[in-house]
């Protein structure tokens, strides 16, 4: 009841039936007076709110495109009042569009002619500033940015450690010493470089495309993890751009990542501190190597105390990334639109 009305109190502590009487039928008057003089109070504004959002995704952001017909955010996590389509005819009905980066290139891909009142568009992006062009292309053109940067709009990180009280330490069996994985090789790259001097000193088991020894899908972790360290070099540096590298090759293959990326401080606001070695915290490659060639036991196994909290969480399906811009919706800001894309990629 939206008004509390003062009553008439008999002398025995109890309102008087006269006045009980008299202030129902005036609040009942009011409560219906009220939808009567403002119709926007009413359950016509309600349904509204209570329409699920649509989110068209121009191009899904994967070749491989899957079934969105279906309620997918409400029965694959639990997400509800949200609703996925790659269909363009809906256009018009979608309260969020979603345009990955990867299918905007020049020539590939062409915008919507025009953006409906209220339609907020979402510039989506994995890859690091070093590895996303043209982005000058699209200066005022985004509403939100939804991407692996912590400051997004939506924030997707590649993975993240969730609190898990039942956790066990489980360190696999170690035959060897260092693992890296790499299929794109480049001599220009920091990662080339630092693994080309710190093989100066340690040996250096390498798989991957680029050494012509690609490990399958089901392959990879149980190959990962027979080595005590792995080589979780990004392929450029960059705040908050954090791979798999680190949470599925490393973490969860449970081996410990010897990382190069952004600073350590920038890993330890996704990380413990005691779970990984930066190659910063060397004075050279030569103390890395030696550091992880002459660490005992006790040592080496202080380095997987974050499983007794945590359990690494992989984000790898398109569709429970899309489905968070639904739970993101109601505190983003509408209306806004980025001036300079690239500028704010690149600070």
């Amino acid at each position: 009841m939206p008004w509390a009305l003062p009553l008439r109190w008999s002398p025995w502590g109890r309102p008087g039936v006269k006045a009980l009487v008299t202030a129902g039928v005036f609040v009942t008057t009011l409560w219906s007076l009220r939808f009567f003089l403002d119709p926007s109070k009413g359950s016509g504004e309600e349904s509204k709110q209570r329409e699920p959002l649509m989110i068209l995704v121009w191009e899904w952001p994967s070749k491989q495109v899957p079934n969105v017909s279906r309620d997918v955010c409400r029965e694959l996590y639990s997400i509800t009042g949200c609703l996925l389509t790659t269909e363009r005819q809906l256009l018009h009905q979608a309260d969020v569009v979603v345009f990955p980066h990867s299918r905007l290139q020049p020539g590939r891909d062409k915008l919507p002619k025009e953006r409906l009142p209220g339609q907020n568009w979402v510039w989506v992006s994995l890859e690091s500033p070093s590895n996303s062009r043209a982005l000058a292309a699209w200066n005022k053109t985004f509403n939100w940015v939804m991407t692996y940067r912590q400051d997004s709009d939506i924030f997707i990180p590649y993975g993240k450690l969730v609190p898990n009280r039942s956790a066990t330490v489980n360190i696999p069996a170690k035959t060897n010493l260092v693992s890296w994985v790499i299929s794109n090789y480049h001599r220009t790259q920091k990662r080339a470089e630092v693994y080309k001097n710190l093989s100066r000193y340690l040996h250096v088991n390498i798989y991957g495309k680029a050494n012509n020894k690609p490990l399958c899908k089901d392959c990879l972790l149980p190959t990962i993890s027979k080595s005590k360290f792995y080589l979780a070099f990004e392929n450029s540096i960059h705040r908050d751009y954090i791979t798999e590298k680190l949470w599925r090759n490393s973490l969860l293959a449970g081996t410990v990542p010897v990382v190069l990326g952004p600073p350590r401080a920038n890993y330890e606001q996704f990380v413990p501190a005691d779970s990984f070695i930066h190659v910063n915290d060397f004075g050279s490659l030569e103390e890395l190597a030696t550091f992880l060639k002459t660490m005992n036991s006790s040592r080496y196994q202080q380095f997987f105390a974050w499983q007794r909290r945590f359990s690494v969480k992989l984000y790898t399906d398109w569709r429970e990334r899309i489905c968070a811009i639904c739970t993101a919706y109601p505190r983003l800001r509408h209306g806004h639109l980025y001036p300079d894309l690239q500028s704010w990629f690149n600070s």
